[in-house]
């Protein structure tokens, strides 16, 4: 009796493979509209855009991410873990943020766990309400310590917009 690999939204069961919770088929069609409305310049909460090209394919890829600003220095941060558009991010170094016609090409770097904690903080504050469900009982009242203990899970980029 085979066994086929299982399509629910869970975070994969296995503790050696990084963290990624998988997107069901709602979330999916949501994040293309929300994806289509950024990209037709109707930002929701200051949602945009994020272009980055494919490890393996070269093409750009799009999905809808929340943008977040701490202390004048801009930031992605993957609440659902080491997604694809992270692991095309490592390769790529950067990317583009759209809304609507304006598009602002950007570097990335890739930040330590160690540097995460208020960033996660004041992100979870932010957008606590859309992400806290990928975060594993984490949230922005958590202590330093159990947002420490999260930030492997939670790729962050500071992102610098070229001029």
């Amino acid at each position: 009796m085979s066994s086929m690999p299982s399509m629910s939204s869970q975070p994969s069961p296995q503790p050696s493979q990084p963290y990624y919770f998988k997107a069901g088929r709602f979330t999916v069609r949501m994040n293309s509209a929300i994806g289509w409305l950024a990209r037709h310049g109707m930002s929701l909460a200051g949602t945009a855009e994020l272009s980055v090209r494919g490890r393996k394919s070269g093409q750009m890829q799009r999905v809808p991410v929340n943008p977040h600003t701490y202390e004048g220095e801009q930031y992605l941060i993957s609440a659902r873990g080491h997604s694809q558009w992270v692991r095309n991010m490592r390769a790529a170094g950067g990317g583009e943020l759209r809304v609507g016609r304006k598009v602002r090409a950007f570097t990335a770097v890739e930040m330590s766990d160690s540097e995460k904690t208020a960033v996660l903080r004041t992100y979870l504050e932010r957008w606590g309400w859309e992400v806290n469900q990928y975060f594993q009982g984490v949230t922005a009242k958590s202590s330093d310590d159990e947002l420490l203990a999260a930030a492997p899970d939670h790729p962050v980029f500071r992102i610098t917009v070229e001029a």
